[in-house]
């Protein structure tokens, strides 16, 4: 059995050694676009992950999309929501890192005042993200069933557009969805918001394999945040390359003001207490109510196991690298215009 597991990670570490490191992003998420913006600009990442390979940064629409790349070793590392990371976590395939955002999704409608009139109607959504999370709450909340209301699957982007056209009588979404349909049409408004979080999650074989590798990732993560906490100039900057990034992924820009997405950034990530989270470190561990909830609602593998995820919780590598700031070059701020 040893042999076995020995020869499993030396495959894995000779394919990151061939291949690089790959990052699975969404940049039509805020914040979580914005911090990727940042990684993937960081020379000091690139320059420590160039005996690895290097390392790329793969745009995808939603994190469940992710989720399945992680599990075939494609991708090392993910940015995803509260849902793809119990998706990815109950197997003991992934590992949390740390939080890359605490707020809440919400499910916008228009002409609506109250969640249960939207029985019968269109909503938007995007399968197995923080959103449809956050969906199911809010029709469990109101009395409603998945099958009292015609579920429309949308790619995240397309949400705020179809509800203007009257192709959808709602949608569920992270931000920036939600603000810019608020933004467009006074008659839209939030109808019900769920807490959700985001979470760098990392393959486990990809750990165990190449450690080092990961530590430089979660270094560049740290300092990304840190960064961008360093002053408003910075931060700005972030905001620039999330909308450069975004228009080369879906060939248009990002219609929110430069401004609100500085605000979603500082208030679900830069402003939170101690963030980046050390998720080991916390009594309350977050993710069990959610755990319960989709188990519950049959989203999650039959087998799936909340121990699992407990142990996702454990790893240490943002402790040990906050702990070495000096070796893992934290405050050696270095990004490609």
């Amino acid at each position: 059995m040893l042999a076995c597991c020995l020869s499993f990670f030396g495959a894995a570490f000779a394919q990151v050694a061939k291949a690089g490191v790959s990052v699975g992003i969404q940049p039509l998420g805020v914040p979580s676009g914005v911090i990727s913006a940042v990684m993937q600009r960081d020379r000091v990442l690139q320059r420590a992950l160039q005996a690895s390979g290097g390392v790329r940064f793969v745009p995808f629409a939603k994190g469940a999309d992710i989720v399945p790349k992680l599990a075939e070793h494609q991708v090392q590392v993910g940015l995803l929501g509260d849902m793809p990371t119990l998706l990815a976590t109950v197997n003991r395939q992934g590992v949390i890192v740390g939080l890359i955002k605490q707020t809440s999704t919400a499910i916008v409608a228009r002409g609506v005042v109250q969640l249960s009139d939207l029985a019968g109607k269109r909503i938007g959504y995007v399968p197995m993200s923080s959103a449809h999370h956050t969906l199911l709450q809010g029709l469990r909340s109101a009395g409603l069933r998945e099958d009292q209301v015609r579920l429309v699957a949308l790619p995240v982007n397309d949400l705020p557009d179809a509800l203007a056209r009257g192709e959808l009588d709602a949608f569920a979404a992270w931000e920036p969805g939600p603000a810019l349909a608020l933004a467009v049409d006074r008659r839209n408004r939030v109808v019900f918001r769920g807490r959700t979080s985001d979470y760098l999650v990392l393959d486990r074989a990809f750990v165990e394999s190449s450690p080092e590798a990961a530590l430089q990732v979660v270094a560049a993560f740290a300092r990304a945040i840190e960064w961008m906490r360093r002053s408003q100039v910075n931060l700005n900057q972030a905001v620039q390359w999330l909308k450069q990034d975004v228009q080369a992924y879906v060939g248009k820009p990002l219609s929110l003001p430069d401004e609100q997405i500085a605000r979603i950034t500082r208030q679900d990530i830069l402003d939170v207490p101690a963030a980046p989270v050390i998720p080991g470190r916390l009594t309350n561990p977050p993710l069990h109510g959610e755990f319960d909830f989709l188990r519950s609602m049959g989203k999650l593998p039959p087998n799936a196991s909340w121990d699992a995820v407990m142990a996702a919780f454990q790893y240490d590598g943002l402790a040990t690298v906050l702990a070495q700031a000096r070796r893992y070059n934290l405050s050696a701020f270095d990004y490609a215009d």
